[in-house]
């Protein structure tokens, strides 16, 4: 027979597993809603039924609304099923991976024609909420700022292969990428008639001749 100390270990292993399992669902119900019906449509009680869940199980398993939204923004620039941090993203891991600028653009640029198209409707319907409410705001800030950040990490990795032109700070370096990764940016371009692969040699070509030395 079991110890005591064994059984709740055993019963909160249980405990936790179907604690994420739970998560896990919330995640694609509120992945499916929002990219199907959009950031406006999708109330956290959709997200509850199409999850089996009640509101407060959204709630404690993942947050409010704005909250549910990052982790679907992350789950698809992550192109996975779980929301990933930056740094595990496949595609960031490879863009460390090459040896050049211009390879680690290219493979950045290529990433953002699969990420983007997707994400950038979220994002702004995420923006335009925040001009009634405070947290959609705060959330919209926090994504735009975390960006940034990453820009100054891949600032700092392109210019550890030699070849970003001297005259440009890191800081000028990620503003120019941030800008144009941009979900208005995005939103000019392609609403311009282009592809997002012809968006993503854009980017490429611009970057390319205006940051690297010739």
């Amino acid at each position: 027979m079991p110890t005591p100390v064994k059984k709740r270990a055993y019963d909160a292993t249980r405990r936790r597993a179907a604690a994420l399992e739970t998560r896990r669902a919330v995640l694609r119900a509120a992945r499916d809603l929002f990219l199907g019906q959009g950031y406006a449509a999708t109330s956290v009680a959709r997200v509850a039924r199409r999850a089996g869940v009640s509101v407060d199980t959204v709630y404690t398993s993942v947050g409010r609304k704005p909250e549910l939204l990052l982790a679907v923004v992350d789950m698809v620039l992550a192109r996975g099923d779980e929301p990933v941090p930056a740094e595990e993203r496949g595609y960031v891991r490879d863009v460390r991976a090459a040896t050049t600028a211009r390879e680690k653009i290219g493979i950045y640029a290529d990433a953002l024609a699969v990420v983007l198209p997707p994400a950038v409707p979220l994002l702004l319907a995420l923006r335009a909420a925040g001009t009634t409410d405070d947290s959609c705001r705060e959330m919209a800030t926090r994504i735009s700022e975390r960006r940034a950040a990453n820009m100054l990490l891949l600032a700092a990795d392109l210019r550890a292969t030699g070849e970003l032109r001297d005259d440009l700070t890191d800081q000028q370096v990620a503003d120019l990428i941030w800008s144009m990764n941009s979900p208005d940016y995005y939103a000019l371009v392609t609403g311009l008639g282009r592809t997002p692969q012809e968006f993503a040699a854009l980017l490429a070509d611009v970057w390319t001749r205006t940051l690297l030395q010739s």
